[in-house]
């Protein structure tokens, strides 16, 4: 889950302070554009034809029945970045406005603002010296629709660059706010029909509103691969993709040092691998050739070669991981490949973090008599449910589907097909595309503003969004809110308001520990002890979760 702290904030001023001076280069990279003379830089005029379908030349966007904007742009770089940011300029500018605005709030001083601006020159001083030409391009082209809101932190283009690299950050961090996203393959007797099946959850979590605008993009670009991608506004790299080779990509986080040098991007590379390779072969030899800044799981999977592979690449090491003789992959955020065996960081996240409960549980879901087809493989990404199916609470991180996730989705690359996930998390209707059949519609059609989904194959939503449960874990997260701010104001809450809290979601620890921790602050240690042994005997998410408990109640008994 991805949390701005404050102490976050503290942390890169420290770095800032000490380094700032000693820093080179930074000139170079605040003036770096790419040249963009070899290209036609006019932006045709934006069709509005309805109040959800929007058109610039050949380019589209449209929302569906699911409320998925559906976006479709052709070009040279510079006409995807330019159509993109046309269709998207309200989409992208209220996203960035999401995102940004806690900065605001976390850093109001105009004088911090100032050293943040600094800041992010410095720590990104080499960014653009690993960013390709063609997608400096592409983000230049997308930053023309930019807002001036946020210029303080980076002018349009920087910033847009820099916010490339959130999702690389947000992991980076994950010692503070871990993300747990799950992903699996499985093909031969393993499914159905005997052909590639991959699943995935992109547990990255900005809040709700961040994740309430998604984008399914279908790319042409003059070079290269034609491709789609679940994505979000003002993003051109790929979390999530296939293209119209059956060559698909999706990322996994490992376990990173906070990084002082921002590199590639992993969803720049990821982006690369789709648009450039159509075997694994061709994708290990575009990974090896950049130098990214955190630890990343990259499972490709190919529709040419009917298997799967995870590319494990960090900032001083690179592994390929393969099951020979298997017919299943699984990925959680800890690396298997050999070149990581003897790895500190990788065996502290397999101890010491939920990736391996997570890996363990896929493992036990892959491994029953039922063959996997796409209906069986949502069922697995929707699985709220621990090892051996026991209740662990809603939202604990250990499950699968941990309630928080941007999306949920399914290839079938040997048939060019994908269902992606629509709201909330990966609980809503799963939408089909065909691939073949998409580009099609536009190559012969100049898109008609007919329905590009096969909604004749689509996946049902889950019937927990109108349960009981679900609402009640809805309340659970706001109650949860604000409670944390009662504790922040030294505010009083009633017994009957906690009373009330715990029914919420009595099976999960964290509740136990949000009403610990009010406890503490009011400075009630008998009962904050009571809260923090009912959250020990839960399903406690990771091992220094367990300690951080051990360590209040401790401190508890010493103020008695």
């Amino acid at each position: 889950m991805l949390k701005i702290k404050k102490s976050i904030i503290n942390l890169l001023y420290s770095i800032l302070l000490c380094q700032l001076f000693l820093a080179c280069g930074i000139s170079k990279s605040i003036k770096d554009r790419p040249d963009i003379t070899q290209y036609t830089q006019e932006v045709p005029e934006r069709i509005r034809h309805n109040d959800s379908t929007f058109q610039v030349a050949n380019n589209y966007l449209t929302k569906n029945a699911q409320g998925l904007w559906e976006l479709y742009v052709e070009g040279d770089p510079l006409e995807i970045g330019l159509a993109t940011g046309k269709l998207t300029q309200e989409l992208a500018q209220k996203q960035e406005d999401i995102f940004l605005s806690k900065v605001s709030e976390i850093v109001p001083s105009k004088t911090k603002q100032k050293l943040l601006r600094k800041f992010l020159a410095w720590y990104n001083r080499k960014m653009y010296l690993h960013v390709k030409e063609e997608y400096k391009t592409e983000i230049f082209g997308l930053s023309r629709f930019g807002a001036d809101t946020y210029d303080y932190i980076a002018e349009d283009y920087l910033r847009m660059l820099y916010l490339h690299g959130a999702h690389d950050i947000g992991h980076a961090l994950q010692d503070l706010a871990l993300v747990g996203c799950s992903s699996f393959a499985v093909w031969g007797n393993k499914t159905v029909d005997g052909s590639l099946t991959i699943g995935r959850n992109f547990d990255f979590y900005a809040g709700d509103a961040f994740a309430k605008e998604k984008i399914i993009a279908f790319v042409k670009p003059d070079k290269g691969h034609k491709f789609m991608s679940y994505t979000w506004p003002g993003m051109i790299g790929v979390v999530s993709g296939m293209n119209i080779e059956g060559l698909t990509v999706t990322i996994n986080a490992g376990k990173s040092k906070i990084p002082l040098v921002a590199k590639t991007p992993i969803s720049l590379l990821a982006r690369e691998i789709l648009q450039y390779a159509s075997t694994i072969e061709e994708a290990v030899a575009i990974a090896q050739k950049r130098q990214v800044f955190v630890s990343e799981a990259i499972m490709v999977g190919s529709a040419k070669d009917k298997k799967a592979v995870l590319i494990e690449v960090a900032p001083e090491n690179f592994g390929v991981y393969e099951v020979p003789n298997q017919e299943q992959l699984i990925c959680a955020n800890h690396f298997q490949s050999k070149a990581y065996k003897e790895d500190e960081r990788n065996a502290a996240a397999i101890l010491e973090s939920h990736s391996q409960y997570r890996y363990e549980r896929m493992t036990e879901l892959l491994n029953t008599n039922d063959k996997v087809d796409v209906k069986r493989a949502v069922e697995i990404l929707r699985n709220r449910e621990g090892l051996k199916d026991k209740f662990i609470g809603y939202g604990n991180e250990k499950a699968l589907n941990q309630l928080l996730a941007h999306h949920g989705i399914v290839f079938k690359p040997e048939q060019k097909q994908v269902w992606v996930s629509s709201n909330p998390y990966q609980l809503g209707e799963f939408v089909a595309y065909d691939l073949n059949k998409v580009f099609d519609e536009f190559n012969t059609q100049k898109k008609k503003h007919s329905v590009l989904a096969k909604t004749n194959l689509n996946i049902p939503k889950d019937t927990f969004v109108t349960s009981k449960a679900y609402k009640n874990y809805e309340a659970f997260r706001k109650q949860s809110r604000a409670i944390q701010k009662a504790i922040d104001k030294k505010e009083n809450i009633t017994e009957k308001a906690i009373f009330e809290f715990e029914k919420l979601n009595p099976n999960y620890w964290e509740t136990y520990k949000v009403i610990g921790d009010y406890y503490y602050s009011r400075k009630i240690y008998k009962k904050a002890i009571i809260a923090y042994k009912k959250a020990l005997k839960r399903e406690v998410t990771t091992q220094p979760d367990v300690e951080n408990l051990q360590k209040k109640i401790k401190k508890c008994y010493r103020r008695i």
